[in-house]
């Protein structure tokens, strides 16, 4: 892979709509192509044996089962409403 220039890191702000001072302009093209040349020694890696995997733990969700523990509530909770309706809260109708 070629190396980025001034020029195309210029270029890749003016498409980004991102500001660079020209003075900044070197420094960014030396990152970038940092960037690039380690980007292309991870691609000198042979993953042909390995997995594709979400993550680097192999770990499992634990589950559990769908039992209702709660519930049976609803009065305890319209005690603290302001205002209850039809065994729901009731709000003022807001109207512009």
């Amino acid at each position: 892979m070629s190396d980025i220039d001034k020029a195309t890191v210029a270029k890749i702000a003016r498409l980004a709509r991102i500001k660079i001072e020209d003075d900044k302009l070197d420094h960014l093209a030396g990152e970038i192509n940092g960037i690039l040349h380690w980007i292309e020694q991870l691609n000198e890696v042979n993953t042909d044996d390995i997995a594709p995997m979400a993550s680097v733990v192999d770990a499992k969700l634990r589950w559990r089962d769908d039992q209702v523990t709660d519930g049976d509530k609803q009065q305890a909770v319209l005690k603290n409403a302001p205002r209850a309706e039809y065994g729901f809260f009731a709000v003022p109708k807001v109207i512009e």
